[in-house]
């Protein structure tokens, strides 16, 4: 199934789904408040300018991602309002993770969301298992979801777009973009993390083995048309 026709069956299946039962509420504890804040920023771009560089046979694909990252968005938007919280406007995190984005050509875009949606795959799952918060684990499973389809979905527009002695080039500056925008996280939201019962360290080494396998796969992986990086096949033992 290709991309278009799997994010239009997601869209109709978000679109029957019925909401969480926001009038329940949330309970969040104050560090697990302002990470979710800073996330929900992230998560509502427009996603005008990667709309703009995608090729046609691509941008139908994009759009509805975009679409399902704003509706991330809107969730923990809702989540905050059922714990008694707001939004917030912007974060400084997200206002260099644009820049960076929109610095040079739609490649760079693309490494650059990666490392983003790599990040969000440990962060979502630790805040689906590091509460007892019915509400928060709905929304964080909801999302999660989402995120362990972007991430195959990325790699298959970068894959093979790298070869030979420029791919090592490319993963060697890729990693230090990766290590960079990772000790951001961990300084922002290390306090959260803790509360949610895991280590920097264990967060770390989560993110850092799934970069490696997406690396692997955009330089070394199958030709375009295949999916190696499904759900289903996330290793054991990843946060």
């Amino acid at each position: 199934m290709g991309w278009l026709t799997e994010f239009t069956a997601e869209a109709e299946r978000r679109r029957v789904r019925p909401e969480p039962a926001w009038g329940r509420g949330a309970r969040l504890e104050a560090p697990v408040v302002r990470s979710v804040q800073r996330f929900q920023v992230g998560e509502s771009g427009d996603g005008a300018n990667l709309i703009a560089k995608a090729q046609p046979r691509y941008r139908e694909a994009v759009r509805l991602f975009v679409a399902e990252e704003q509706n991330h968005a809107r969730l923990l938007a809702e989540l905050l309002k059922a714990a008694g919280s707001t939004t917030i406007r912007k974060h400084w995190s997200d206002t260099a993770f644009v820049w960076l984005r929109r610095a040079l050509g739609l490649r760079l875009e693309l490494m650059v969301l990666l490392i983003a949606e790599v990040v969000a795959l440990s962060y979502y799952r630790a805040l689906k298992d590091g509460t007892d918060d019915a509400l928060t684990r709905e929304v964080a499973a909801r999302i999660l979801a989402d995120e362990q389809r972007h991430v195959p979905f990325q790699c298959d527009q970068l894959r093979g777009a790298f070869p030979g002695a420029k791919g090592k080039l490319v993963a060697a500056g890729w990693r230090v973009l990766m290590g960079g925008a990772l000790l951001a996280v961990l300084a922002d939201h290390g306090r959260a993390l803790r509360a949610l019962g895991i280590t920097r360290l264990r967060f770390a080494a989560g993110v850092l083995a799934r970069f490696e396998e997406v690396l692997a796969d955009v330089h070394s992986g199958p030709k375009p048309g295949t999916r190696p990086l499904t759900p289903r096949a996330r290793p054991r033992g990843l946060v």
